[in-house]
């Protein structure tokens, strides 16, 4: 049984506005979330100390991007430093649309990602391949690529978050089946546990992104390599908490939920007794 904890990220990108943003943060914070599952919003970075003001405390924040120095003449650029100083303890940096319409490097991405950690955020790194380089059947040779310059760069895997995003499902309303999701996850644990380390192919969290809905989560989720969501577009609709809430809660979670009514504790202490009563019967 795996002991990483599930983790579901809102990549909010560049949508939103106070008020829409407050409504989502308010059915967030009402809402009942998971305890086994970790949960960052990436807000826009105009809304960082908006979102961070709000949000329950319970639920990270994360900024979209950030550059790969502390300050300087880097006109419209946000630094790790100016992130924290908002209150907010992650960024997302390496997405497909940093990528592919803003022309950003695996070098550049290397770099960033150096930096954060350096700085303290923590990083949800994301890798990915596109359609016709899935078509070709380099997918593994794409994400085994831009894995390597992401970890040629960290020291400390601990505050790192895979994301896995195939760019053919980002925003297309394409989902990878799950079968798919679990065959490139598999793979980029069996990466890590040659090219970096067994411990950390086991304790590094690699999650999916592209597309992830209400509808397709639970399946997703039952995935022994998938270990949350990147979300997209249904991280701003109500849909998110039950994205946030694929995974089943465990019977730990469940007696630690200062929430749960008396009457389950009960319930599940008779349960418990019976099962020890059947088990001494049968002996």
């Amino acid at each position: 049984m795996t002991s990483r904890k599930f983790f579901v990220g809102g990549n909010w990108k560049m949508n939103g506005d106070k008020k829409s943003l407050g409504d989502l943060i308010n059915t967030l914070n009402s809402a009942k979330i998971n305890a086994d599952t970790e949960v960052v919003c990436g807000a826009p970075s105009i809304y960082l100390d908006f979102t961070r003001s709000k949000l329950d405390a319970k639920i990270g924040v994360a900024a979209q991007n950030c550059y790969k120095v502390a300050k300087g003449a880097f006109t419209g650029e946000i630094s790790p430093a100016m992130i924290k100083d908002c209150g907010v303890e992650w960024v997302i940096l390496g997405h497909s649309e940093r990528r592919h319409v803003f022309g950003e490097s695996d070098e550049l991405i290397g770099q960033k990602v150096a930096h954060a950690l350096e700085s303290g955020l923590g990083v949800i790194a994301c890798i990915g391949e596109k359609l016709d380089e899935r078509e070709a059947g380099i997918t593994e040779k794409v994400v085994f690529a831009q894995t390597k310059v992401i970890a040629d760069n960290v020291k400390d895997w601990s505050k790192v978050v895979i994301a896995y995003e195939p760019v053919w499902a980002i925003g297309t309303g394409k989902t990878a089946s799950p079968q798919q999701a679990q065959e490139v996850h598999d793979k980029l644990r069996q990466w890590m546990k040659a090219n970096i380390s067994e411990d950390v192919a086991n304790s590094v969290r690699i999650i999916y992104g592209g597309s992830v809905t209400g509808a397709t989560c639970k399946e997703l989720a039952s995935q022994k390599d998938v270990d949350g969501f990147l979300v997209g577009g249904a991280s701003l609709k109500p849909e998110f908490v039950d994205i946030i809430n694929a995974k089943p809660t465990t019977l730990s979670s469940l007696i630690t939920d200062q929430h749960l009514h008396p009457w389950l504790y009960l319930k599940m202490f008779t349960n418990f007794c019976l099962v020890l009563a059947l088990g001494q019967a049968n002996h």
